[in-house]
């Protein structure tokens, strides 16, 4: 609530008045819009690090497979169960599915991937494939 005395503009107690007008759904609409999760991609001379952020996550709900030169890592929130002895006022905690596809290329070593979950990201590294060099070689004319 806005108050004008004198010229000048008193805005009573702004902060609880936002608080009590906010919905409990408020931000989620924003939260819907990030349907992925952020990931970063590093290169080596050995292989590629992909680091995707999901904290608060158990290591059993990611899945991770390789198929057809995709490589797709997905999340799905297993079901709590409902506690018959508390109500809950008020939940914020939100936990949604994803699913994210990315290509790999002949050049991955798919059968040496590997995933580790810590502090919150999911840590995936993909061997390149040792380089097969060709030798020159020189054809004798009969």
């Amino acid at each position: 609530m806005t108050h004008v005395k004198n010229n000048q503009v008193y805005f009573g107690n702004l902060f609880d008045e936002l608080v009590n007008q906010f919905p409990v759904s408020w931000g989620k609409d924003v939260q819907n819009s990030f349907s992925t999760v952020p990931a970063n991609i590093h290169e080596t001379k050995d292989g590629y690090h992909v680091e995707l952020s999901a904290p608060g996550r158990n290591k059993e709900d990611f899945k991770v497979n390789v198929e057809n030169s995709l490589l797709t890592i997905s999340f799905e929130k297993k079901e709590e169960t409902e506690n018959k002895d508390y109500k809950t006022i008020r939940k914020e905690f939100n936990y949604k599915s994803f699913k994210r596809s990315f290509n790999v290329n002949e050049k991955i070593n798919t059968a040496g991937i590997q995933a580790k979950y810590e502090n919150g990201v999911l840590k995936l590294y993909l061997p390149k494939k040792d380089e097969v060099t060709v030798t020159p070689q020189q054809i004798a004319i009969n």
